[in-house]
């Protein structure tokens, strides 16, 4: 998954540059067909950097660091292991990683594309469980250098790259990939038509799509703030029906689906029972969101337990 929010005040209206359009104040368009076109172009620009200032810590790798620290870790001996509380920023964390790669059939010959690869967790699980080269993509530079250092520090530096960039434009030609991967990012990402057709573009011809994603449930709204988002304005949940056809209108065909949403909400149970005991440990998620962290997380555990938000695992083909 890749602080502040979008100021949205009551609706869209307030971000909107031609809100005073027909209201009889006077705004900077003087056309519909204007305003329309400014807005279509600013607004994926302001989602950008709203969702950039959520996730945006500054020197969040510094941060991981002196908590590993403090918690007894030798710096210049980091293992995986060492990291695995703050670097897989997804329920369910490592076991869900695994059991995707699994059903993708991740090996040692596959190039895979980690799109929102955050501060490297999965790309550095990726590279050491199979083997295989990992590039991964995200939207906030900081969890980007932070990768690479993190990876470095464990010694896999050869095996994963890191990039910025925006995943409904991917900067890679197409067929690269054989293997596009994400987990726990489209529901930042308001065009999923788009997102889907970039990853169909990247991907080689027979190319696998491995999906680990937050959708919506149906008994209700997301209760904020949530890990992803700490306003509606950078939510944008998707049912697993409208997913399936998303997928099916950018080409793809999809061979796994799983509900793993029971599985997530065990997961999550244990967790927070832990928590209670004893406390947020010196390294863990918590690193990356502040002190929002304990509100999210417990929103999360109600939306699961309500379900506000399903969880699903799917693998397509193209």
């Amino acid at each position: 998954m890749p602080r502040g929010n979008v100021d949205a005040g009551s609706g869209s209206a307030a971000l909107s540059p031609f809100a005073a359009m027909g209201s009889g104040r006077k705004g900077p368009f003087h056309s519909l067909d204007n305003a329309n076109r400014y807005w279509r172009l600013s607004m994926p620009n302001r989602i950008n950097q709203a969702i950039q200032a959520h996730y945006g810590r500054p020197d969040v790798g510094s941060v991981i660091l002196a908590a590993l620290e403090k918690a007894g870790k030798d710096l210049d001996r980091l293992t995986p292991e060492d990291l695995a509380p703050v670097d897989e920023f997804h329920i369910r964390g490592r076991a869900a990683t695994l059991e995707l790669a699994r059903a993708a059939g991740l090996d040692a010959n596959k190039r895979v594309l980690d799109v929102g690869s955050g501060v490297g967790g999965t790309s550095r699980c990726l590279a050491r469980e199979f083997g295989c080269h990992v590039t991964g993509i995200d939207l906030t530079d900081e969890y980007c250098r932070a990768a690479a250092m993190l990876s470095a520090k464990v010694g896999l530096a050869d095996l994963v790259d890191y990039r910025q960039g925006d995943a409904t434009n991917l900067p890679f030609d197409d067929d690269v990939f054989d293997v596009v991967w994400t987990e726990h990012v489209a529901m930042n990402i308001p065009d999923k038509l788009r997102l889907y057709k970039e990853m169909h573009r990247v991907l080689k011809p027979g190319g696998t799509l491995a999906i680990y994603d937050v959708l919506a449930g149906p008994s209700g709204p997301v209760l904020f703030p949530v890990p992803w988002a700490r306003t509606p304005d950078t939510s944008f949940l998707v049912q697993p029906d409208e997913l399936r056809r998303l997928l099916e209108n950018a080409g793809f065909t999809i061979s796994d689906w799983m509900d793993t949403t029971e599985a997530a909400r065990t997961w999550f149970v244990s967790l927070a029972e832990k928590i209670r005991k004893d406390g947020f440990p010196p390294v863990g998620f918590h690193l990356l969101l502040g002190a929002d962290f304990q509100a999210m997380a417990q929103n999360q555990g109600r939306n699961l337990q309500e379900g506000r938000i399903v969880l699903g695992q799917v693998v397509a083909r193209k």
